[in-house]
């Protein structure tokens, strides 16, 4: 009589297991992948945005090294051994304590300064310290006006017409009340590219 219980307990788990499985980790995902693509296709298929000729020229999900004094710049990276790198997206978990921190941020205010040397003091921390994810593609607004200097001169314009394009593509709050207005990096140096012409 236990061997017919212990049986049929074995086969019920063995086919609760199976049915889990199907369900759980083929129709279930299927399912969410097709909704998600159906009600959120841009974000589904990675948010990519492509230039005037019309290739991909990133995602509004990752941010990107800018080098061009023209150009916007997001927030340091930790993501990969030379930053911005997709697959290895995290943070450094260095601490407040830490003399790798200090030395790094050290290095970012003395570049920052140097590239921008009509730019305010002081430099918005976020502009020296990298995201958790390291590939944050957004700024705070004075992230973003604290470059405005540089880039005015280096496009050749007032700084009130690169100020202006940063409040057309403000960005609010999620839900109005989480986080803080901001920028996309990638979006707003489109736009510059837009409005004043591809920088060289």
């Amino acid at each position: 009589m236990k061997n017919i219980s212990l049986k049929k307990e074995l086969i019920t788990a063995l086919l609760f297991t199976v049915f889990s499985m199907v369900v759980l980790g083929i129709v279930y995902p299927f399912f969410m992948n097709a909704v998600s693509g159906l009600l959120f296709h841009s974000q589904a298929h990675g948010s990519f945005i492509a230039g005037e000729n019309g290739r991909i020229v990133g995602s509004t999900l990752i941010a990107q090294r800018f080098v061009n004094p023209a150009y916007f710049q997001p927030r340091p990276s930790t993501a990969g051994d030379d930053g911005y790198n997709a697959s290895s997206s995290g943070g450094s978990n260095l601490g407040p304590t830490s003399e790798k921190l200090r030395k790094r941020v050290a290095a970012e205010i003395e570049r920052l300064r140097k590239e921008n040397p009509d730019a305010p003091f002081p430099i918005p921390v976020e502009l020296v310290t990298a995201s958790a994810s390291g590939l944050d593609p957004h700024l705070t607004i004075p992230g973003a006006l604290w470059q405005v200097p540089r880039i005015a001169k280096a496009r050749r314009v007032t700084q009130d017409r690169v100020k202006d394009v940063v409040c057309v593509n403000e960005e609010n709050r999620t839900l109005f009340v989480l986080g803080e207005p901001r920028v996309n990096v990638l979006l707003l140096n489109i736009a510059l590219d837009r409005q004043f012409g591809k920088a060289r």
